[in-house]
């Protein structure tokens, strides 16, 4: 998996969006923060206090594990 491969590395929603949908794909960056938030419905045992997705404000996302 592309983030849990990598922990703790920051990930920008532009990378992440890149990796999944390819770079020639037309789409809003938003499309991944939704993808988080579901991702983090399915995994994280309290969403709204991730512990394996984490947000890091102004960059992207990283994964802890």
């Amino acid at each position: 998996m592309f983030l849990a491969g990598n922990p703790d590395i920051v990930f920008t929603r532009e990378r992440i969006f890149d990796h999944v949908w390819g770079t020639e794909a037309v789409g809003d960056m938003s499309t991944v923060t939704v993808h988080i938030n579901k991702l983090r419905e399915k995994i994280e045992d309290d969403p709204s206090d991730p512990q394996y997705t984490q947000t890091v404000w102004g960059v992207g996302y990283r994964f802890k594990k």
